[in-house]
């Protein structure tokens, strides 16, 4: 946590650097302190959050996934054999439960909140704004044909709130089909059991 810290505090200041040698007013300045510098930050530290939940989900579920066939395996063969006390078999039995359940916790979480997926949105959205904030910067890419920030600096925040505004429609446009997706399966399962009743009394009735 103190590296994630320090390496936000280190943005922070090297921005704020940046800032005070560029030839600007206070309200730009203040834009890029609170609209652009703010959005770079806050979207640095989803994507790590999200990059080291979808970390540790995974790593559980795939190791978990390696171990369970051989606890499964010694399961099988303290049953069959007699040799074995009833301590360790229970140590076993229970072992292999709990590792199961921890597996399909840890997959079910992943599945809901597809951190993968958040991780590698929020870092190509912060990894825009930061390569617009440099070219600005440097007058370089778009702005190469302006001679003063002063003068590329409404091209720049255009360009800032279209990224901002292309995360928040990919954003909702995400969360809006999970929601129908999920609301969707659970309407299937639902429907299923009633399906199931319907066909069972049409054949009733045939007979």
């Amino acid at each position: 946590m103190a590296k994630k810290d320090s390496y936000q505090e280190f943005l922070k200041e090297d921005f704020n650097k940046l800032f005070e040698g560029m030839n600007l007013g206070d309200g730009q300045k203040h834009f890029l302190r609170s609209r652009w510098l703010d959005q770079v930050l806050w979207m640095e530290d989803k994507a790590n959050l999200s990059r080291d939940r979808h970390y540790l989900l995974r790593i559980t579920t795939i190791i978990g996934g390696v171990i369970l066939p051989a606890l499964v395996s010694l399961n099988i063969n303290t049953t069959s054999t007699l040799q074995v006390n009833e301590r360790a078999r229970n140590i076993i039995i229970w072992s292999t439960f709990g590792l199961s359940q921890i597996v399909a916790i840890s997959a079910a979480i992943e599945e809901f909140f597809h951190y993968g997926e958040r991780w590698r949105h929020y870092r190509r959205t912060v990894e825009s704004l930061k390569t617009q904030g440099w070219q600005f910067s440097q007058l370089t890419g778009p702005y190469r044909d302006y001679t003063s920030h002063q003068q590329a600096f409404n091209l720049f925040a255009g360009n800032v709130e279209n990224v901002i505004q292309r995360d928040v429609e990919i954003y909702s446009t995400q969360v809006i089909q999970e929601k129908k997706e999920e609301q969707q399966s659970q309407e299937n399962y639902i429907l299923m059991p009633n399906a199931k009743t319907t066909n069972l009394e049409e054949k009733k009735e045939e007979k």
